[in-house]
């Protein structure tokens, strides 16, 4: 892949991610959420949605909900959850797409009036569908380098690579 624009842009939203370690994928859902002053809550998808959609970011006024694939590989899910965060970190969604339908759907016991926005696989364009895809991926590079301690990981940390420790 070229280093356009967008990888960088990528990059840099990683890098700027406290990834937990031992890594998981719940858990940096909790520091995410921490950091952004907004709970995240994970729910499965209910099984009829699960043909057109693997995930969805329901944005709500106080908080946000991932619904993920619950017939799936543990793998996949976690895939799934990465790329989901891929879209809250990189900010997609322009509120455009009013929801009504899908949410009254997905969340029947919920109040349209309550949501800001819905924000499903289907209402990306494909340049964010690739930056969330991106995102994830570079979280699970991340996630697998171990952090330099000492000298070795105050210089990653002054240079901004992920899992510097400072």
């Amino acid at each position: 892949m070229a280093m356009d624009g967008s990888y960088r842009r990528c990059q840099e939203l990683v890098g700027g991610l406290t990834l937990p370690r031992p890594f998981s994928a719940m858990g940096l859902v909790e520091t995410l959420a921490e950091q952004r002053g907004r709970p995240i809550h994970v729910r499965t998808l209910p099984g009829r949605f699960t043909v057109n959609a693997c995930g969805a970011w329901v944005r709500l006024a106080d908080s946000d909900v991932i619904f993920i694939e619950a017939r799936t590989t543990r793998l996949h899910r976690d895939h799934i959850l990465l790329h989901e965060i891929g879209h809250i970190v990189c900010e997609h969604g322009d509120g455009s797409m009013t929801g009504g339908e899908m949410l009254s759907r997905l969340l029947p016991d919920l109040s349209p009036q309550l949501v800001e926005r819905l924000l499903t696989r289907t209402g990306y364009s494909t340049a964010e569908e690739k930056e969330a895809e991106l995102v994830a991926s570079l979280i699970r590079t991340a996630a697998r380098t171990p952090s330099a301690t000492g000298v070795l990981g105050e210089l990653e940390a002054a240079l901004g690579v992920p899992g510097g420790t400072v």
